[in-house]
């Protein structure tokens, strides 16, 4: 059974200048809630209610969100603004938030070894808030979760891209296993490959579940592609092992890490409304 989520979120989110410059990306608003409680809130939906968030310096506000304002209450309490804050009251009670901080910025395999202290020596699921899911039926990490529950192992989630693209992701190479036609067993990952050393155009994107072990990998992975420890090449040491499962997810997926892709989730939700 998953029980925490991590979610780092310590990067400086440089491709929202200024606007990153005092306010955290995993902040920033699609309609009116921040990325970080969808994810939040996705986690919630696959049944794990202990949250785990890699901070860095000038995060406070994700801290506060998930937090009571009493002033805030007081000044609402009773008018008709007060049901707005219903879903993060409700978040705050059936969750437990813990946090620390990543120090330096040495990639992302860096940022989930640094919540070693706080998921300890289980398995857990990993969320990066800039990439922002949804499906109507079942949420991306409580599918991956059935995918653990199946595999006993790490799981990754997956989509196709355009060929031309694969230079932004880790990119996987696997077969399909039990006669599915979403579900892989990964051989090879490479990380950012340009379109003709991609293995395939089968794209990592920001879900993952990941076995305790890959701590005591971490520590001994090398910085990989820009100097930064890379968690594509420590999940290759398990993927070598037969130990990784790529999951082809249900539903769509906004990169809100981008500023094409965050607009295009802000005008997509506000057209589901």
């Amino acid at each position: 059974m998953i029980k925490k989520c991590l979610f780092p979120a310590a990067g400086y989110g440089t491709r929202f200048l200024p606007a990153t410059k005092a306010t955290p990306k995993e902040m920033l608003p699609i309609l009116t809630k921040p990325l970080i409680q969808y994810g939040v809130e996705e986690a919630v939906e696959a049944d794990i209610h202990t949250m785990a968030i890699i901070t860095g310096r000038g995060k406070r506000a994700i801290e506060d969100h998930f937090d009571i304002s009493y002033e805030l209450e007081h000044q609402i309490k009773g008018g008709s603004k007060e049901q707005l804050l219903n879903e993060i009251r409700g978040l705050i009670k059936q969750c437990t938030f813990s946090y620390t901080r990543q120090i330096e910025m040495k990639g992302l395999g860096h940022a989930i070894l640094t919540g070693e202290t706080l998921i300890g020596k289980e398995a857990f699921a990993v969320v990066l808030a800039d990439d922002l899911c949804y499906c109507e039926e079942e949420g991306v990490l409580a599918q991956m979760v059935e995918v653990y529950e199946k595999y006993q192992c790490s799981v990754i989630a997956i989509q196709e891209v355009p060929e031309d693209q694969t230079y932004k992701y880790g990119v996987i190479d696997g077969k399909l296993v039990d006669g599915t036609d979403n579900t892989y067993r990964v051989a090879n990952m490479v990380e950012k490959p340009e379109p003709e050393e991609a293995p395939s155009n089968l794209a990592i994107i920001g879900r993952y579940i990941l076995t305790p072990d890959i701590f005591d990998i971490l520590r001994e992975t090398k910085p990989g592609k820009g100097g930064e420890i890379q968690i594509t090449d420590a999940l290759l040491s398990q993927a070598k092992e037969g130990r990784v499962i790529a999951y082809k997810f249900k539903g769509k997926r906004f990169d809100c890490g981008s500023v094409d892709g965050f607009v295009e989730a802000t005008n997509w939700f506000y057209d589901k409304m």
